[in-house]
């Protein structure tokens, strides 16, 4: 498989190590750039003149892939969440990116996407058998990216590939965590750092954009597609409408009955390794869903900010 070639690489897993070595950058507004938050299922391109940083977290099992137009230093991030997404996604990232130059030289970066397996590695499994375990859900979305990457007419050219083993750590059990779950990329440079982000940072209109990606799995208007936040052609974000149908608010009542580890044995494809915060987001944004009388997404299709 191509991922697993590209694993051993040795300038990938110099590059890798580069990153592992770089320091944890906490990411909050007051003290901020001009910058735009990419959540779940999200993408946005900005140009360097208008954004200067641009990125994205909570990434255990879902991929960050950047791309970035060496020439004109416009950029572009998604957070990928399933092999459903990456077809279509990468058009979308890339509509603005090249400008009808299939000869532009672009910068690839992948970050994210740990080893999910939960393997012992002191049981002497390879890293290509523990990979290929059904089971995961890291490995089938990374091979995806990088194949479709492959099969496109564009010149890409990737640059750090730090995904599963490269963003693997192992617990005294043998349980595999992430080392990073989060990047910001500064849009001058192109310099990339791991980064996490403070609840403020994660604007705007953080709950709504959190229902968005859940209800839209429902919406066959974005089937197989990223969901846009912001316009580049228009430096604003603009967050683009989906479907609502009552079910959901059903669903979010069911959710509020939960026990924490219940939300995360349901919500979550990598319950151990989420964030402090995860479960908290979850009942906030499944609370707003219940205390609304209107359904709210059905109002997002002219909402500028």
């Amino acid at each position: 498989d191509l991922v697993y070639f590209l694993l051993q690489h040795p300038t990938l897993i110099s590059s890798s190590d580069a990153f592992k070595a770089t320091p944890l950058l906490h990411v909050c507004s007051p003290t901020l750039r001009k910058h735009v938050y990419v959540f779940q299922r999200e993408y946005a391109t900005v140009h360097p003149a208008l954004v200067q940083l641009l990125g994205t977290d909570e990434l255990t099992t879902c991929v960050g892939l950047i791309i970035r137009n060496n020439k004109s230093g416009m950029t572009t991030v998604s957070h990928m969440d399933s092999p459903h997404v990456v077809d279509l996604g990468l058009t979308q990232m890339l509509s603005l990116l090249v400008d009808h130059n299939l000869d532009a030289e672009l910068d690839v970066h992948l970050i994210g996407g740990y080893d999910d397996t939960l393997l012992e590695h002191n049981k002497g499994m390879s890293t290509s058998e523990s990979n290929a375990d059904l089971d995961s859900h890291s490995f089938p979305l990374c091979s995806k990216v990088v194949e479709a990457l492959q099969r496109r007419q564009e010149h890409f050219h990737i640059r750090t590939l730090f995904v599963l083993a490269h963003n693997t750590r192992i617990d005294s059990n043998g349980i595999s965590y992430p080392i990073f779950t989060g990047f910001v990329v500064e849009t001058c440079t192109g310099t990339i750092t791991p980064a996490n982000f403070d609840r403020s940072s994660r604007s705007p209109d953080e709950v709504v954009r959190r229902i968005r990606v859940t209800v839209s799995s429902g919406d066959p208007t974005w089937n197989g597609k990223l969901l846009e936040t912001y316009d580049a052609k228009q430096d604003r974000f603009q967050i683009a409408a989906c479907s609502w149908t009552p079910r959901w608010k059903y669903i979010a009542q069911s959710l509020q009955q939960l026990s924490d580890s219940e939300i995360l044995l349901r919500c979550s494809t990598s319950p151990l390794a989420e964030g402090p915060d995860f479960v908290d987001n979850e009942r906030r944004y499944a609370l707003k869903i219940v205390d609304l009388n209107t359904p709210i997404l059905d109002n997002l299709k002219d909402i500028i900010l």
